[in-house]
């Protein structure tokens, strides 16, 4: 059965801050991933979408990616000329002409208008309904969108041929956690031709056959699609997940909002809402909802994590400038799942548990429990100067 939980430590939500800097010499955090789970997958879609569209060229397959994330909630996509140079595709001419060959309408002014204005190029079959190839949300649009811009542009690739970037983000898109991926059977055989391109520029880290892992330079780009190279928890099935912790439902959901005080239900509509996570409201109503009963980490766990923190002395300052980078960007803590992900700690469920524990045991971190994704320095960080902006 759940319980609500008690709103009384909702005051701690909004943490105290510090005055302070953080230590020049500290090691930087490794950045976060810019797509979650599943929005690695919605990129896999647009992806596997371009690569079964009959063109002929990588060059018209980039300018069809492009239009097409742009396109996907209403069948119409704004480009500029300006958009189309930043491409620097070999052949935009050609590249138009295989669109307009598919029926896409692209209007003459992309190539000899104002650059600077905006066209709106019309894409058939990406228009409102149940059956379109790209039914993404207004957010989920929005984080392919910039993640397809930021793997184009990243540095080993930037100034590289469109079909070196075409490949980049189909393997960076098909990476896992641990940044191992598999070459994906759609990738266009133009692409395959040029891998050891993006082995050479540093985009991946190893390649053998169809098996390679990405660099860690460029982590933040991976789609995070599970692999069976590796070597952390495996994954949950839905089945599994709902024995654990059992689900909430809207009207439950709904009465706990209800009931909470306005400090605490801010907090947990701001996790609801977060654009960056996209996360099912269904997870989201569970975790500040049901509660399940603290157990002792067995003497396996503790050998396991007691071998793990000796290889990372340096994880108490990067998990506090996590949490300030990762709040700056979601307007809350992590979880602790995302905390260990986001840097780079695969770890199965009750190891990281207890390495959350122990370090807001150590006053690298605090938070406000038992309300989850309130994670923010704790004492030891604020007295390394690994502080939280002041309010404004």
């Amino acid at each position: 059965m759940s319980k609500t939980v008690n709103t009384a430590t909702a005051a701690g939500i909004a943490p105290a801050t510090a005055t302070g800097t953080t230590a020049a010499t500290a090691p930087p955090e490794p950045p976060p991933f810019l797509l979650t789970a599943p929005q690695g997958g919605a990129a896999r879609t647009l992806l596997s979408y371009v690569a079964a569209l009959p063109l002929p060229s990588p060059d018209a397959r980039l300018l069809a990616l492009v239009i097409a994330i742009r396109a996907a909630r209403t069948g119409i996509g704004n480009i500029s000329g300006m958009d189309l140079r930043a491409l620097r595709l070999t052949d935009s001419a050609e590249a138009v002409a295989a669109l307009r060959g598919l029926g896409w309408q692209v209007p003459g002014p992309l190539l000899d208008g104002e650059p600077d204005i905006p066209v709106p190029v019309t894409v058939p079959g990406l228009t409102d309904g149940p059956e379109r190839p790209l039914p993404f949300g207004k957010f989920m649009r929005s984080r392919v969108s910039g993640w397809t811009a930021r793997t184009l542009n990243s540095k080993p690739v930037k100034k590289t041929a469109p079909v070196v970037r075409l490949a980049a983000l189909f393997l960076a898109a098909h990476t896992s956690p641990e940044l191992h991926g598999t070459v994906p059977d759609e990738l266009p055989e133009a692409c395959r031709a040029v891998l050891p391109d993006l082995l050479g520029r540093g985009f991946l880290a190893e390649l053998s056959g169809d098996r390679y892992r990405l660099d860690p330079g460029v982590r933040h780009l991976a789609g995070q699609l599970p692999h069976p190279d590796d070597q952390g928890e495996p994954a949950v099935v839905p089945s599994q997940r709902a024995a654990a912790w059992p689900e909430v439902g809207p009207d439950e959901w709904a009465k706990w909002k209800a009931d909470a005080t306005p400090a605490l239900r801010r907090h947990a509509e701001a996790v609801e809402h977060c654009a960056v996570c996209a996360l099912p409201v269904e997870r989201v109503a569970t975790a500040f909802v049901a509660t399940r009963p603290s157990v002792p980490s067995p003497r396996s766990v503790r050998a396991a994590y007691e071998t793990w923190q000796e290889k990372h002395p340096d994880r108490g300052p990067l998990a506090a400038r996590f949490t300030v980078a990762f709040r700056a960007e979601h307007g809350h803590g992590p979880s602790y799942t995302q905390l260990c992900a986001g840097l780079g700690w695969k770890l199965k469920r009750n190891v990281r548990t207890l390495v959350v524990e122990q370090l807001l045991a150590e006053g690298w971190l605090t938070d406000t429990a038992p309300v989850p994704w309130t994670l923010r320095p704790g004492k030891a960080a604020q007295a390394a100067g690994i502080v939280l902006p002041a309010p404004r």
